[in-house]
């Protein structure tokens, strides 16, 4: 209920990202996929977060096609940014890696779960705009 008394109109489930190029934006976009991939629900019973990239991932094929997409896209986004060469080279190393395991059967799902290679990149990510961007960073309560 609102002040009025009246029902307030739920939240949309999805946020609207910004879409500029800034560090901001970018930290905003990449931070929201890492958490679709990597940490979207957690698997009860075993308390483990799990998100997108595991799921998508047990569809031969496309799955591994679609994941490796997203993870480049991040990697891209490094690069707009202006990141060294060195970074971007590690990030895409993590994808490749993290693509070249998924793409065995039964045991490439089971890395999922473990090699977090969108979060590793998100790190790397984060600290660069931490340190080059100050103006941008977030304070997490």
């Amino acid at each position: 209920m609102n002040t009025n008394g009246r029902p307030q109109a739920p939240r949309p489930m999805i946020q609207t990202l910004p879409t500029g190029r800034d560090p901001a934006s970018v930290r905003a976009r990449i931070t929201a996929l890492e958490q679709l991939l990597e940490r979207s629900f957690v698997l009860p019973g075993v308390n483990m977060p799990v998100g997108l990239d595991a799921l998508i991932g047990l569809v031969p094929v496309l799955g591994d096609v679609v994941t490796t997409a997203l993870g480049a896209y991040i990697v891209w986004e490094a690069r707009n940014l202006g990141m060294s060469r060195w970074q971007q080279a590690r990030m895409g190393l993590n994808v490749l890696f993290d693509t070249a395991i998924g793409a065995i059967p039964l045991v490439g799902d089971a890395a999922d779960f473990v090699f977090r290679s969108n979060s590793k990149n998100l790190k790397i990510i984060l600290k660069h705009i931490d340190k080059h961007h100050p103006e941008a960073r977030v304070i997490e309560g």
